[in-house]
């Protein structure tokens, strides 16, 4: 289809059903600019396990060294409720999948607001790879939540995007509701690799919408590493604060 086509074709959509504001119903807008306002962008990153803040150079704090993911970057707390209720509508019924040009539009905000030039070297060792979803959950939402938002920042950073390699190959309870040594548990030998030499030697940029404890990023750091992976780092949405 060509551009012009397709151009046509979506002012006739928005003709017939308009856009509404998913946070206040405000009309042409998606998101419109004043519920954008009320996210607090993260200007600081932090360890991935606690709340001690990190310089530049550092992913995570000395007493967290011995773990396998290297950082996280993330762009709001998901204490937020206009943070929360977008990544909600998002990758929950309605499944609006078109909130993820808004969130990651985030992500690329915090990123222009901290020491981003990790994303800016050696870009042919460095790939994105999505948190991957089990089958039967992508086929009931229709998609992968991380791989949408994963796709917008490889546009934007410039980065390749791998979105089949790192596979998860077994149903799990959702670890919203679990504690965090059940989340642990649950998550455990349940990511593989497909193609290990694509991961040799790379920097992996792990995205996916909301970090809570990190067991999910750990062990997908864990088998990236363990396939030869020299860095992992880890890219969300939002992170759900410790008390």
């Amino acid at each position: 289809m060509k551009n012009s086509t397709k151009k046509f074709i979506n002012k006739v959509l928005d003709i017939i059903f308009p856009k509404f504001c998913v946070i206040c119903k405000r009309q042409d807008y998606l998101v419109c600019p004043d519920c954008l306002s009320l996210i607090e962008i993260m200007e600081y990153r932090y360890c991935p396990f606690c709340q001690r803040r990190v310089m530049s150079k550092e992913g995570k704090c000395k007493l967290h060294r011995y773990l396998k993911l290297d950082g996280l970057y993330f762009a709001a707390s998901y204490n937020n409720i206009v943070v929360k209720t977008l990544i909600k509508k998002f990758k929950y019924q309605p499944f609006i999948k078109e909130l993820s040009k808004p969130l990651s539009q985030l992500i690329i905000a915090h990123l222009h607001s901290i020491d981003n030039k990790i994303f800016l070297e050696d870009k042919e060792n460095s790939l994105l790879l999505p948190v991957p979803i089990h089958k039967s959950k992508k086929r009931w939402r229709g998609f992968n939540q991380a791989e949408e938002i994963a796709k917008n920042l490889s546009i934007c950073l410039g980065l390749p995007l791998k979105a089949n390699n790192l596979q998860k190959i077994k149903k799990t309870k959702p670890q919203a509701y679990l504690k965090k040594s059940e989340r642990i548990k649950n998550i455990n030998g349940v990511f593989k690799i497909k193609n290990p030499p694509q991961i040799q030697g790379k920097r992996i940029f792990l995205v996916d919408d909301v970090f809570t404890t990190g067991s999910t990023m750990e062990e997908c750091a864990r088998v990236l590493k363990a396939a030869g992976a020299k860095k992992v780092w880890g890219i969300a949405i939002a992170r759900e604060l410790l008390n």
